[in-house]
């Protein structure tokens, strides 16, 4: 591997950063002062940045409980990203799994594995998400033999897959879908004149959100719980 991609990976620095760092003569491959980004390293190699040993960091997996106001990007100059809610030396090299818009609240999948996040996000995959939904007027009577058949999102050219509504009150619903369109879920509802006031996502295939993480917590997964997507 490229010595400035083994160095970007497994620290905070970026790709530019790694080279000014190399350009200070702050970089050593077995003792031996290295400056050419492009240097090979193997695993046998002992690289050190700023006299501090780097180890390549095995792949991560995290779930985190997505409060409002943060987004699923890392380019939004309004808003925070949700990597900011992430202890600084375990946030770098990850990414996002799927997105929540930045008025979602719920699931969200972290890590630097990206055949596995692309078994998440794939629409090949047909990964179902459950998203409980609050709307702002009674849901009509035959909205779940709608869903069941796809309905017609404004500007689309093909109805929706089908999804599975369940009633919990005649505001409040439970969806399971098994694409990800822009903003669909409200876009879905709008289809039916109804509007979500509220959204939270609960479970990502049969991997659901941990009742104990509070909003802005996250925690590893199991090997079992990284197994269920896989």
């Amino acid at each position: 591997m490229r010595l400035d991609k083994f160095l970007a990976d497994n620290s905070l620095y970026s790709r530019a950063q790694i080279k000014r760092l190399m350009h200070r003569e702050e970089v050593t491959v077995n003792g031996e002062v290295v400056k050419d980004p492009g240097f090979k390293v193997t695993d046998t190699d002992e690289v050190m940045l700023e006299g501090e040993a780097m180890r390549a960091v095995g792949l991560r997996y995290f779930m985190l409980h997505k409060p409002k106001g943060y987004v699923c990007s890392t380019d939004d100059p309004e808003h925070s990203s949700v990597l900011a809610l992430l202890d600084d030396k375990e946030r770098f090299g990850l990414h996002m799994a799927g997105r929540l818009d930045l008025d979602t609240t719920g699931l969200v999948l972290l890590t630097d594995d990206g055949q596995w996040s692309h078994r998440v996000t794939s629409p090949k995959h047909d990964c179902a998400k459950r998203y409980r939904v609050w709307l702002d007027d009674p849901l009509i009577d035959d909205a779940e033999q709608r869903f069941e058949e796809g309905v017609q999102l404004r500007g689309e050219r093909h109805l929706t897959k089908p999804a599975t509504l369940e009633r919990v009150s005649e505001t409040e619903v439970l969806l399971t879908i098994s694409e990800g369109k822009y903003h669909q879920v409200k876009r879905m509802f709008a289809a039916l004149d109804n509007k979500v006031v509220d959204l939270h996502r609960e479970a990502i295939g049969p991997l659901e959100l941990d009742a104990s993480l509070g909003e802005g917590e996250y925690r590893p997964l199991t090997a079992e719980e990284v197994a269920l997507l896989g």
